[in-house]
């Protein structure tokens, strides 16, 4: 009973003040919902930040997991496992597939997004360290982690704050102005590193030509095209990568969160070249491709077929027709944008306390910024559960 009834106390005595949490002590979960300790149920709508992307306590994944732990939880990466060669396999064979062109793709697996972006960035150096070649263009309002170098690359200063001096070899371009993707480009220059849609920055969506651009520019100049897709991965858009939608092939792709459905996994793709230029002993990870991790990996993919992509693009059709029903109401509402079920509201105004109003009402959502409300429900979200939350954020904004 401490922890239940003195779990804000216990926090604050024992933990480094890095979160500012809500005083909600979840306890177990199942598809899209969540119990608190009181037995209060709540519909997700995060999915701990587009992590149990097919919801919580999935059966599949369980099964697996549980399997696994009866055999082997953990060796070193100077083994082998069968749970991370099938992973991979499964991982640069629809790599491949997206890529609509034949390509030959390597994998790394780390632990989180930041891992993998780290492992991202050591890859274009070492690919431009022959012609000394070393700045990367990342753009304005992006996010991708914070370790020292992710978070030099992310082009969002309140996060530098109180770490100058961050790593030199960054240059920051605005979203959809390719005038400053020029800008920024220099002789030293190996790299060009975007999210398509900024998770963190405010569910700010890339336009096609925009991206096609970039992509033509890095053929032309011998650069990298590295694509985060931490968050936007794994089906999340309605197509598996959401590179995808833009018809392009990028270099190197970063992918973590769902890709472990709750257990720390991340992983790298890289292309041709960039899958090459890592030799022995220049990197590497204890516990990246951990076999639990992989083997929820495995059932994931597994579960991410056409058929599921088919039914998540239904229900973000569904999502997005009724937001705009309740846009159509309510004035405050300035823009609703997002891709598959990623799905972001701009409010003309902060609407103070908005998530402990939904929490009241047994909803979980987030606000990355003041005015802008996300979404990252589960994949196989029930439509009640769309038309719920509707419901209780028409009586809101009132």
């Amino acid at each position: 009973m401490k922890y239940k009834d003195n779990f804000v106390e216990v926090e604050k005595e024992n933990f480094i003040n890095v979160f500012k949490r809500f005083p909600v002590y979840f306890e177990k979960g199942k598809d899209e919902f969540l119990w608190d300790k009181d037995g209060k149920k709540y519909i997700d709508f995060l999915s701990g930040i587009s992590v149990c992307n097919l919801g919580h306590s999935n059966e599949k994944v369980l099964s697996a997991v549980k399997n696994q732990l009866d055999k082997l939880i953990h060796v070193s990466n100077l083994f082998y496992t069968e749970p991370q060669l099938i992973l991979a396999e499964k991982l640069n064979s629809r790599f491949k597939k997206a890529n609509k062109k034949e390509i030959k793709s390597k994998v790394f697996f780390g632990n989180s997004g930041a891992e993998a972006n780290e492992c991202a960035i050591k890859i274009a150096r070492k690919f431009g360290s022959k012609n000394k070649k070393y700045e990367i263009i990342t753009l304005k309002n992006s996010f991708h982690g914070r370790t020292f170098a992710t978070l030099s690359a992310t082009g969002q200063e309140h996060f530098h704050s109180g770490f100058y001096p961050i790593l030199e070899g960054f240059r920051y371009a605005k979203m959809n102005d390719f005038n400053t993707i020029l800008e920024n480009y220099n002789e030293k220059t190996v790299a060009i590193f975007l999210e398509l849609i900024q998770g963190e920055g405010g569910v700010i969506k890339a336009d096609y030509d925009f991206v096609k651009k970039i992509e033509n520019f890095c053929i032309s100049k011998n650069l990298l095209l590295i694509i985060d897709e931490i968050q936007t991965g794994m089906a999340r858009t309605g197509k598996f990568f959401a590179f995808e939608h833009y018809d392009i092939s990028p270099d190197i792709v970063t992918m973590a969160k769902s890709i472990g459905g709750g257990i720390p996994l991340g992983a790298v793709l890289a292309k041709n070249e960039a899958g090459e230029v890592l030799k022995y002993g220049e990197h590497g990870s204890t516990f990246g491709g951990n076999i639990l991790a992989c083997t929820a990996g495995i059932s994931i993919l597994d579960q991410l077929d056409e058929e599921m992509l088919i039914e998540i693009n239904k229900k973000s059709k569904y999502f997005f027709e009724k937001l705009k029903f309740l846009k159509s109401k309510h004035s405050n509402i300035k823009e609703i944008r997002g891709l598959g079920l990623m799905v972001g509201l701009e409010l003309k105004e902060e609407i103070k306390n908005l998530v402990l109003k939904c929490l009241e009402k047994g909803l979980v959502i987030n606000t990355p910024q003041k005015n802008i409300v996300r979404f990252l429900p589960p994949l196989n979200i029930n439509y009640s559960s769309i038309d719920y939350l509707i419901a209780v954020l028409d009586k809101i904004f009132c």
